[in-house]
């Protein structure tokens, strides 16, 4: 039952998250607050709808139900088949895919190796977006958790940064279902990830810097704009250790950022998800996100493959 409590969690805490986030994307601060007020957006859009970074979450889920407990080839088969079916939908370009990984999944498609389709250069945030499933479905083994999610990251996005955020996302999602308190998560996520990438470590260690500071604008401008994986998860971080007991204080704070705020919102729900479960969203917020039955029922079926491994 927890399980499920926190399945739900995770799936609805990104999909809402990605559709809070969507309209202030690519808009500045400022620009927020001309548009919504002083606080910036705080309810989610009408109609609620989501983004590809939801699209690419409910693929990676939907790969794992079909392989999860599979060895890696399987598993990265099932991940090109969600991928390429992603790719082809008519509902895909409404939902600004990134270019990234739309050339990722058109390499896997033409026959090559999800380990030489990535974009080699990039470290966008592309693939922590979708890493949620990954933390959720391995949260007891970390070493599976960590080779899913390095190969379903390096399929679109190959550069060594966006690998250790990848990795980083599901793994907070890990220590979440753990029930680890966040402020313990900066050193775990450190260790865990130790070795991969530089730039990531830095990102990450400036969250300590900033946590204090009473302006919270300036903490967040000071991490980045979230387009680029490290910026994403120190941005989607630093909202869950502000607020780690709401839900809603942590989409609301990722939605109100410069940048890919869809995308913190996405990542930080996701996390707040699993650390809170279902309980702690809204429940008018879970009515109103697009295709709330599917997700229901997904979050259902990821929580039974779970519980099968």
């Amino acid at each position: 039952m927890n399980d499920l409590i926190k399945a739900k969690g995770i799936i609805y805490g990104l999909a809402i998250g990605d559709a809070l986030g969507r309209p202030t994307e690519f808009l500045p601060l400022d620009s927020i607050k001309v548009k919504y007020g002083d606080r910036g957006i705080q309810e989610l859009p009408e109609p609620a709808l989501f983004t590809d970074d939801t699209q690419m979450s409910i693929a990676v889920a939907e790969a794992l139900i079909e392989a999860g407990e599979k060895d890696i080839e399987s598993i990265m088969h099932a991940v090109k088949e969600e991928f390429v079916k992603w790719s082809h939908s008519p509902d895909t370009p409404k939902k600004a895919p990134g270019r990234t990984c739309l050339t990722g999944v058109a390499n896997m498609e033409k026959g090559m190796h999800w380990r030489q389709s990535g974009i080699a250069r990039s470290k966008g945030c592309g693939s922590a977006m979708r890493a949620a499933p990954i933390g959720y479905l391995y949260q007891h083994d970390p070493e599976k958790l960590r080779e899913v999610a390095h190969a379903t990251g390096i399929c679109t996005h190959g550069h060594p940064t966006a690998d250790a955020a990848c990795i980083g996302a599901a793994y907070l999602v890990k220590l979440a279902l753990d029930g680890i308190q966040p402020n313990e998560m900066i050193s775990l996520l450190l260790l865990f990830t130790e070795g991969i990438s530089k730039e990531f470590d830095e990102a990450i260690f400036k969250i300590k810097e900033c946590l204090d500071w009473e302006d919270e604008e300036k903490a967040l401008a000071t991490l980045g704009e979230g387009w680029v994986g490290e910026e994403a998860v120190a941005l989607a971080l630093y909202c869950l250790l502000k607020y780690p007991d709401s839900f809603e204080k942590v989409v609301i704070r990722g939605a109100n950022t410069n940048g890919d705020s869809d995308s913190i919102a996405c990542i930080g729900g996701s996390i707040s998800g699993a650390y809170l479960g279902i309980g702690a969203i809204p429940d008018q917020w879970v009515k109103e996100i697009e295709k709330s039955e599917y997700l229901n029922d997904l979050a259902t079926r990821l929580a039974e493959k779970k519980e099968s491994l």
